[in-house]
């Protein structure tokens, strides 16, 4: 099975960066511990202000929808998302061959 890397880029609402880096890394620890099936999963600062990136890799698309499914994002991602202005855009990655 291919694959499935992807990168979302987002804006933080002003006075919210302390927040939604707490609950980005909440996430992350998550991730890294309950979910062996992900190669890449990370949140980034970029270097515009108020912006942010988050990296993600997995498996197989099997392993992306066990993540997109969890319970734990489903109860962290409205968390982030009322962090941001407006929402992300995802940019998909494939292989060269």
């Amino acid at each position: 099975m291919a694959t499935i890397t992807f990168v979302s880029r987002m804006t933080c609402k002003s006075g919210k960066q302390s927040e939604f880096i707490r609950l980005c890394r909440r996430l992350e620890n998550y991730v890294k511990a309950e979910e062996p099936d992900t190669i890449l999963f990370g949140f980034y600062k970029l270097r515009e202000p108020n912006r942010y990136v988050v990296l993600e890799s997995f498996r197989s698309e099997e392993a992306e929808h066990r993540h997109m499914n969890s319970k734990m994002l489903a109860d962290i991602a409205p968390q982030i998302s009322g962090c941001l202005e407006g929402t992300w855009v995802r940019e998909y990655f494939d292989p060269l061959d």
